[in-house]
């Protein structure tokens, strides 16, 4: 069916006794039959067309291959053209940014060398310290293996600009795995100050201290624990800055993960949500007078995003919302304080930042 939908080079009648062969060898001749008689139905009638879905929800779902439980939910969230360019922006195939360590190398700098080696990059319009691969592949160069980069998609990279961050600070970041993030901290501090970073699965705490070791970065300590006990570990008020990037239904990242639409319901919204709700709420007795919590996430659904910063205000009058601090280009995405930002908006994954203040005891 794909083949006859979308690969105009291969002939029909190759397609036919391919998918025979195929059918033949993998289960019997009812199934060649089957297969050859779908096939052919195709080819005389053609597939339905998208236009002629009267029920717009079903359109969208069936143009944009997107459940129609989650069309239905969106449409109500973003309205029904918006939610069409989102699902159809994550038919596209993603970008590969790249997150330069301005404390090895300038972005200029790393930019003349990959190029001296034929892989193309261009300048991020919106971050500074963010290159586009237009050509190549990093991954194998000696510019990734001794840490004067890192793969990251630009949304990322917007969190360690929304902490505000200065030398010296002690920094919590209570899901830190797979450690993008939390080197990116690393790295804003100049290897200063202290990062604990937290993930409740042991492997994942060894993914970020490797990712640390690469970028020879020596403030980052991982503890293996469940952000929702971190008041076990740690005493009241003793971060200046901590970061929540929540585990999420990861809706922004579909370009990537297209599985994820498939493998997740709205219980797991619900689920994911209260879990939420529960790492705030646990972690924000740490944090120090007048210091800044972070809350992000991969997803784009209003119930995670939106949704846990209401309800997390509405119980912990001691926090105000502020205006996220990101780079300047980026400040006309953001809206009502908080920035939501959709695939369509700068090319990037959808993501999500709140940024919560500690108010000062008078």
């Amino acid at each position: 069916m794909y083949q006859l939908t979308f690969l105009d080079k291969v002939p029909e009648h190759a397609i036919l006794h391919e998918a025979g062969e195929i059918a033949r060898n993998r289960g019997h001749e009812g199934v060649t039959k089957f297969v050859n008689g779908v096939l052919r139905n195709v080819i005389r009638k053609g597939v339905p067309k998208i236009e002629d879905i009267t029920d717009e929800t079903t359109r969208i779902a069936v143009e944009t291959s997107l459940p129609t439980w989650l069309t239905k939910r969106w449409i109500t969230q973003f309205g029904s053209e918006k939610t069409r360019e989102i699902g159809l922006s994550f038919m596209e195939a993603p970008s590969q940014s790249l997150r330069v360590n301005e404390n090895k190398v300038t972005v200029a700098e790393l930019q003349a060398e990959l190029s001296a080696q034929g892989i193309e990059t261009e300048r991020n319009p919106y971050i500074p310290e963010a290159l586009m691969m237009e050509k190549g592949s990093i991954t194998e160069t000696q510019a990734y293996h001794n840490g004067r980069c890192t793969i990251q998609d630009e949304s990322s990279m917007l969190v360690a600009h929304a902490l505000q961050l200065e030398d010296g600070l002690r920094v919590l970041d209570a899901c830190s795995a797979p450690g993008g993030k939390t080197t990116h901290i690393g790295e804003k501090m100049h290897n200063t100050g202290e990062i604990i970073a937290l993930d409740i699965h042991p492997h994942k705490t060894k993914l970020v201290d490797k990712a640390a070791k690469r970028l020879d970065l020596t403030n980052i300590t991982t503890k293996e624990l469940d952000a929702r006990k971190a008041t076990e570990q740690f005493e009241a008020t003793s971060f200046d800055r901590i970061l929540v990037d929540a585990p999420c239904t990861g809706f922004g990242v579909l370009r990537r993960k297209p599985d994820i639409k498939y493998s997740k319901t709205e219980a797991d919204i619900v689920n994911l949500a209260q879990i939420q709700k529960a790492i705030l709420a646990e972690v924000s007795t740490l944090l120090k007078e007048n210091g800044i919590l972070v809350y992000s996430t991969c997803t784009i659904d209003q119930q995670e995003n939106r949704g846990v910063v209401e309800a997390f205000l509405q119980t912990h009058p001691e926090f105000q919302l502020e205006r996220v601090q990101l780079p300047e280009k980026m400040q006309a995405y953001v809206k009502a304080d908080y920035l939501e930002l959709v695939p369509t908006d700068i090319g990037s994954d959808g993501f999500f930042i709140a940024s919560f203040r500690k108010k000062l005891i008078k």
